[in-house]
């Protein structure tokens, strides 16, 4: 197999389609290790920003990205004619929920698409997405086999003939057959952002092929840059992989969140109790209570699989629950704030309100389906008066739920005093190692997190929720 030696001699050229939280380390990994790297996105201002060796994420460097930028092997560029000159695209575009709470397919179908309309014999294509299990080889795959099939019969140099797809220089070829023509895999993303234990390169990775031929070509390529791979008999495997790791986090995160709703009626702390049960050395592994869920993959991930059951007349019943339970933690957080300012004699209608982090998770920019944005819109309607600090997000910008025309106000004894209810969402270790001088300027501090229990501080200014 060609792609097999041109990924063993590293000859091959790397394509990854979308540059974000996934794409853009992945990236970076293969230029890293020798590979000519280019990354394909459509947001136009993502481009400029990375070709001059800057970057938009905080917990990847400039340095890094610089590095690459100028020994030319990695290059951004939203003209995605260049796919012709990649030996292997990966796409690491997102899978969101539409409104209805069922699986947005928008962005795979019109990755595949493009694909399709450069592919080219020798390819190994992947889909990194969270998805539904079928999704490889029931979306992508016809777009593939069934699409005008051609080659080049002359140099890919001339970029001007290149523009013009499938016209000048290309010469229809029939349908390319999946493992013989091109190569197509399915290989669950596996990031977990400022992770101090684990990297892109350390965190071993699943792949399946649709085919003998293409799992072999996708594990050669992904043996170059992660440090241990385990193939699995099909995609459908692969992608059913990355569910049921993200469904098992979701089910114990909600069995948590609902123990500490019945166990705070009782009077009980649902911390200690946590605290208590991880001395136990076998049998349990400790899940932590929060405002919610957030990010790309536990909020959205068990929904896809509850959808694809429909279609095989299966219930969820379990994963349904679990969700349920854990979007219904912003209301819990409210209620504690309203019950908090109500003991001060104040009201929620007309509280001066600061949240204190907009991620979604310590210590990263990513706001992806965080429960702070939720909270704002809850207190909001509520009536309550609501500000933000974030020392990672210094703005909010629009996303698909959400528009807040917000900046992140300082962190500052004059400021803290402003506000009658300082509401802690994203336990950063800026706020831990501030703990002291939070409590000291706050009226009131509802800690969603366990923050201040952790740091050992009791405070009656101080509720959990």
């Amino acid at each position: 197999m060609e792609i097999v030696k041109k990924i063993e001699n590293k000859s091959a050229v790397i394509g990854i389609i979308g540059l974000g939280y996934v794409g853009l380390p992945l990236g970076l990994e293969f230029a890293n290790k020798g590979f000519s790297v280019t990354g394909f996105d459509v947001d136009e201002k993502k481009i400029p920003i990375l070709n001059s060796g800057k970057s938009y994420i905080k917990h990847i460097s400039e340095e890094r990205i610089k590095k690459f930028v100028d020994s030319k092997k990695f290059k951004a560029t939203n003209d995605f004619s260049e796919l012709t000159n990649c030996d292997a695209i990966i796409i690491c575009v997102p899978t969101p929920l539409n409104e209805h709470r069922e699986p947005d397919m928008a962005y795979i179908e019109s990755s595949g698409k493009i694909v399709a309309q450069y592919l080219r014999k020798g390819q190994l294509v992947v889909l990194e997405s969270s998805t539904y299990p079928g999704t490889t080889e029931e979306i992508l795959l016809p777009m593939f086999t069934n699409s005008l099939a051609s080659f080049r019969q002359d140099s890919l140099a001339d970029k001007s003939k290149r523009k013009n797809g499938r016209k000048d220089g290309w010469k229809n070829a029939g349908n390319l057959k999946v493992g013989i023509d091109f190569y197509l895999a399915f290989s669950p993303e596996r990031e977990d952002p400022n992770n101090p234990n684990y990297s892109t390169a350390t965190i071993p990775k699943v792949i399946g092929g649709v085919t003998g031929n293409c799992l072999k070509a996708a594990k050669t390529l992904y043996d170059q840059v992660i440090v241990k791979t385990i193939p699995v008999s099909s995609t459908r495997v692969a992608e059913a992989t990355k569910l049921l790791e993200n469904i098992y986090r979701s089910v114990n995160i909600a069995l948590v969140n609902e123990l500490k709703v019945v166990l705070d009626r009782m009077g009980i702390d649902v911390w200690e109790v946590i605290s208590a049960a991880s001395t136990k050395p076998f049998g349990f592994h400790p899940f932590y209570p929060g405002p919610g869920l957030g990010g790309h993959c536990i909020p959205i991930d068990p929904f896809y699989l509850t959808w694809k059951a429909r279609e095989y007349e299966a219930n969820t019943k379990f994963i349904e629950l679990a969700g349920e339970i854990n979007t219904s933690m912003p209301y819990f957080v409210v209620e504690k704030c309203a019950e908090a300012l109500n003991k001060n004699k104040k009201s929620l209608n007309g509280a001066k309100v600061l949240i204190l982090g907009a991620s979604y998770k310590k210590d990263i920019d990513d706001m992806r389906e965080s429960p702070s944005l939720r909270l704002i819109e809850l207190l909001r309607e509520k009536g309550a008066k609501v500000d933000y600090n974030d020392p990672f997000v210094p703005k909010l910008f629009k996303m698909r739920k959400y528009n807040y025309n917000m900046k992140s106000v300082p962190l500052t004894a004059a400021s803290l005093k402003n506000y009658d209810l300082v509401l802690l969402s994203t336990d950063h270790t800026y706020y831990k190692e501030n703990s002291k001088f939070i409590i000291q300027n706050s009226k009131l501090i509802v800690d969603t997190r366990n923050l201040f229990g952790k740091a050992g501080i009791k405070n009656k200014k101080i509720f959990k929720a």
